[in-house]
This record gives C-alpha cells, structure tokens and sequence, in this order.
C-alpha cells in the first residue's frame, strides 16, 4: 500500500499509453523529463521495434539501447535478423515476426522481452523521471515477455486495463524475485475446471540472480467501481492505483453496461450506469486518475476536487510533436481541429474485439468505406486473434477481419465478421510502417482518438500549427495552484505533487 509520504510525489498526470507506437520512447521521455508519468505503449512493440530496424534505425537509436540489453547474444540475434543498413528498397515489404501461440520458441520471446527494454530504457535515458509501460490485458500472449522486458529496463508503473488483470501483480511480484510466473489463459470452449495457462521464466531466458528486476507500481485501468473493488480486494498481489477511464476515451472503451443500444448516428449509447461512483472508489484506499475528456486544466481541477489524485491525458498527446503518430496524420488532424470539422466516431463493430473502438474521420484511411472495401481481408500479426479448443481437442487461433471462409471454417459466425477491420495492420500504417503487400497493396491508417480530439488546438500558441508535450503538461497544470507542481529540468525533476489522499 503506498503511504501518505508517498502519495505527496504522485504524479498528476499520466500521459495515456496509446495504440501501437503512438505513445513511444520520445513521447514518454518528454513527459517524464517534466515530473509527469511518461508511459510508453507495450502493445506490438516487438514488431514495431523489428519494423524501425529493417527502416534502417534512424537516428541508432535502438541499436544504442540494444548495447545496454544484459543478455548480448539476444540482442546480437535480433540485428543479424532484422537490421538493414539503410533500410529497405522501395516496396520491398517487411519481414515478418511468427504470430505468437500458447508456446513459442526462447527466440520468439527474447525478441519482446528486447523490444520492450529498448523502449523503456529510451524512455529514461538521461533523467530522473518516472516512465510506465502500458499493456492490452485482452492481448495476453505477449504480456509475460513484455513484461519481463521493461522490468529488465527499470520500468517505473505498469498499466493494464481492457480486462481484468487480477494475476498481474502477482507476476511482478514473481519476476522482481526472478521466480517463474503465470496467468490464465483464456481459451473459449475450455471448461473452468481445465484451465490453460501461459507461463514464463526468466532466468530460462537468461536472466541470471545479479541482472536487478525491480518490482514496479501497478496501476489498472477500470471503468466501473465493481471492477476496482474486485482487484483491489482480490488480486494475487499489490494494486497501487486505478485509472478510472470514461467512454470518451480514444482505443477501446468498455461497452455499455446491458443490453447494446445505438444512437441515430450507429453510436454505443452510454447512460447513468455507466457513470462510475467515484465514492466507491475513494474508500478503496489507492490512488485514482480520472481518464477520458480530462485534457485541460479546468477537469485536472475537478479531478483534485473529486478526490483523485490527478488524471490521465490520452489524446493531447497523441498529436503533439513527440507522438509516433505519423505526421502527415498530425497535419491534417489538426487542421480539420482547426476548421471545426473534426469527427471521432464510436464504432461498435470495427475491432475483433467486438469492444467499441474511436475512430478519427480522416480522408484515406479506412474511416471511409471504399478505403476499408478495398483491402484485402488478411490477420497476419495476430494480437487480437482469440484462441479456441477444436473438436479435436488442440488449441487453435481466429480473428473475425481475417477472410470470412478462413473465419467460418475455425467455427466463427458469420456475423461476427460484418465491418471488422484489421486493427493490428492499421494501427502500424497509423506511425509510418505500414506493410506492402506484392509491391501493389499498402496498408492504410485507422487512427483512434477520444473525442476531446475536437478540442485540442487549446495547446496551440499564437500562430503555431503544432505542439509540444512541454505545451499539454503547461497548459494543463495552469490554475490548479500548489497543488500541482512540474520540472522543466531534466536533470532535476521535482517531484510532482497530487493531492493527499489520506486528507480527504
């Protein structure tokens, strides 16, 4: 339980963990370097770091943070394999990563144990700040590694949300002490009475007793107060926060509680029972942020007068300089920010997940129909795949956006399958590396954002068309007070001071 000394240096804001790539190292570094949370994006990390390789590494930057990885021959490995001195030819596409299973090979997992060290170790080079990593509770096959990765860096938090991370402490606890660690593994058609697990060992995969794993603070992302009180109480190991996430959140958001309604515009209706009950949160004794439509300082405030200990910034951030999102994206995001015409709308079918997922109207991108048309239906990375028991007995993978015949045959309905997109390829295109499919078909961008996106040219200055992640944490903190404190110093960050629980 963290302590009321403790809670003083919370930091008030936690710059979200976005989509794939687009909460990267330089993004995380630059919020940290300011006395905030800088988190960095665990989902697909292995191919996106396998991506920037084959690109050529610009700026050698993950081969820097490679020659700091404590197990050398893993690293070696993985430049042999994936680098390209000056990157690739023109159309040639990338070369793939196998889709994870139940059981994957050592190289398989020491390649996303690396990816996430080298993302994390980036994110605190060179300053005293606090960095997190967050990961998909629902994208279970790679969590293990990627876990053990960003711990082998120093990794500060640990967020999770879309699930219910109960066992996730449990293995932080059991990797800082370089013990064996496993969690359920969700297969449908398993009875509960025969569960599948996933398991991994460290020291198996070279971390020796002198390599240190620090056990860092974990923080679930919930949407109702159940869900908290669940994990607080019931979870194999310490929970020392909660971000409490609205609807109006960029990703996935939690589907409405009930029966699915949809408004005139085919959006999820929300309604009071989807209001969490900050009170039941209160009196669970952690700290809490507040998420979805807080990027300003008016809702900081109210988030400290409600009790929180501060909020969590998602949007802001994605399109500010330092985001991996892809510029051209940026731009014309923000120019259709400035025109009054931007567009964030709730799909209720678009993920395999069958969660609904924002998505930003943009021209070009698969928000259109004739772009999603277009592509030919394929899942080739695999991270949404759902695993299932065949009549056979064997464990097997489907993701209703691969081709429906392919979908059927594994015994999915067909309905499942009506306007899933490939999030896995799209949300890649989203930060620059999409893949190029027999030098004739390039996969398109579906970018998330929450629909404080229509709002976010506040962070502008006079004149200026973009912004920095210094601007949103300025701008953010204006007019709280002492309450709020942030370091501009990179080398001396003070701490950032949140609200006193303990005093509420």
């Amino acid at each position: 339980m963290i302590t009321a000394s403790e809670r003083v240096a919370l930091p008030p804001v936690i710059q979200g963990g976005m989509g794939v790539g687009v909460s990267n190292w330089m993004l995380a570094r630059a919020v940290a370097q300011r006395g905030q949370l800088g988190v960095v994006s665990g989902t697909a990390l292995d191919t996106v770091f396998v991506r920037r390789l084959q690109d050529g590494d610009p700026g050698d930057h993950m081969r820097r943070a490679i020659d700091h990885f404590p197990i050398p021959q893993v690293g070696a490995d993985a430049l042999k394999r994936y680098f390209l001195d000056g990157g690739r030819a023109p159309g040639q596409p990338y070369k793939m990563l196998p889709m994870y299973k139940q059981v994957v090979s050592v190289a398989r997992q020491q390649i996303t144990m690396l990816a996430n060290f080298v993302e994390v170790y980036l994110a605190k080079e060179g300053h005293d700040g606090v960095v997190g990593v967050n990961l998909l509770t629902k994208v279970q096959l790679p969590n293990l590694a990627s876990l053990c990765g960003a711990m082998l860096a120093g990794v500060d938090y640990v967020l999770m949300g879309a699930g219910i991370p109960r066992e996730i402490p449990g293995v932080l606890d059991a990797f800082a002490e370089h013990r064996t660690a496993s969690i359920r593994f969700d297969v449908e058609g398993v009875p509960s009475a025969e569960p599948e697990y996933l398991t991994f060992d460290p020291q198996a995969h070279g971390v020796g007793l002198d390599i240190p794993m620090k056990r860092p603070r974990f923080i679930a992302i919930v949407a109702a107060s159940s869900l908290a009180a669940t994990l607080a109480r019931k979870a194999n190991g310490r929970v020392d926060g909660f971000v409490v996430e609205g609807p109006t959140a960029g990703g996935h958001n939690a589907p409405p509680r009930g029966k699915l309604q949809l408004d005139e515009r085919g959006e999820a209706i929300y309604g009071e029972r989807d209001a969490v009950d900050l009170e039941k949160i209160m009196a669970l004794g952690v700290p809490f942020w507040l998420a979805g439509g807080y990027g300003s300082p008016e809702k900081l405030a109210e988030a400290l007068n409600a009790g929180a200990t501060g909020v969590q910034v998602g949007t802001a951030f994605a399109f500010c300089d330092e985001s991996g999102l892809k510029n051209d994206y940026k731009r014309a995001l923000l120019e259709k920010v400035r025109s009054g015409t931007a567009r964030v709308f709730t799909d209720s079918v678009a993920s395999p997940t069958s969660f609904p997922f924002k998505v930003a109207q943009l021209e070009g991108s698969l928000s259109e129909d004739q772009v999603y048309s277009a592509r030919p239906r394929i899942c080739d990375l695999g991270y949404l795949r759902e695993a299932y028991r065949t009549p056979s007995g064997a464990i097997d993978y489907r993701c209703s956006a691969e081709p429906v015949t392919t979908y059927l045959s594994k015994g999915g309905r067909l309905e499942d399958t009506s306007g899933k997109k490939c999030l896995c390829n799209a949300l890649l295109a989203n930060i620059g590396h999409p893949q190029v499919r027999n030098g004739k078909y390039t996969e398109q961008a579906l970018i998330t954002s929450g629909n404080d996106l229509v709002g976010v040219d506040r962070f502008l200055r006079p004149g200026a068309s973009t912004y920095s992640a210094a601007d949103v944490i300025a701008k953010l903190i204006t007019g709280v007070g002492s309450r709020v404190r942030s370091s501009g110093d990179a080398s001396h960050p003070r701490p950032a001071c949140a609200r006193d629980l303990s005093h509420c």
